[in-house]
């Protein structure tokens, strides 16, 4: 019988995920991760088999836990649209600083010339828009949206506004992230707004 695991693999892709914001996948290894997670590197290849299992076993968490800040955003807001704003801050909330986010982006990378990670990428991509989408039609029915809002369209648009956030704040580094995106949703959401 093998030992208990006194470190999750919860707790370990989310030390990973901290090391990537500060070395990016390129320059992560798994003496770095087992660092973050107090951890000695040979219990990451036990787990993960190595890095590129560490790295997907990353890629599919987020992509599983993708609707987690909706879910916290809904508990601490009533208003469909405050917890969309909220939402999107908590999708952002491990970027503090455009190295964090060129790191992050580094990802990116992996997931356009990978099938296995692109996998991956494209699933947290459609939970992520089917998560704007229900709160969009939840506003439509609170009646902050209006009634002919095409809510599947709309949150397309969301999500590219808020991707496109991101890359233009590392850009010109204006504000803090959190606001930043809150400006840009309110700029996309104006026109829908019920009367």
């Amino acid at each position: 019988m093998g030992r208990p695991r006194t470190t999750s693999d919860e707790a370990i892709l989310q030390a990973a995920a901290r090391a990537i914001g500060r070395h990016g996948p390129q320059g992560l290894t798994l003496a770095v991760v087992a660092q973050e997670a107090g951890l000695a590197p040979a219990t990451l290849v036990q787990r993960f088999g190595g890095k590129r299992g560490l790295l997907l076993a990353l890629a599919g968490h987020s992509a599983g836990t993708v609707r987690l800040p909706f879910l916290r955003a809904r508990e601490a807001h009533r208003s469909p649209l405050a917890a969309l704003r909220a939402a999107l801050a908590g999708l952002a909330e491990g970027v503090s600083t455009p190295e964090e986010l060129a790191n992050s982006l580094a990802f990116l990378q992996l997931d356009l010339t990978d099938a296995e990670f692109r996998a991956h990428a494209a699933e947290h991509a459609r939970r992520t828009r089917d998560e704007i989408a229900a709160l969009l039609a939840d506003a439509v029915a609170a009646g902050e949206l209006a009634p002919a809002t095409d809510t599947g369209r709309l949150a397309g648009a969301v999500q590219v506004t808020y991707n496109g956030v991101l890359i233009l704040w590392a850009l010109t580094g204006d504000g803090p992230l959190p606001a930043a995106l809150a400006e840009a949703l309110d700029d996309t959401l104006r026109p829908h707004l019920a009367a």
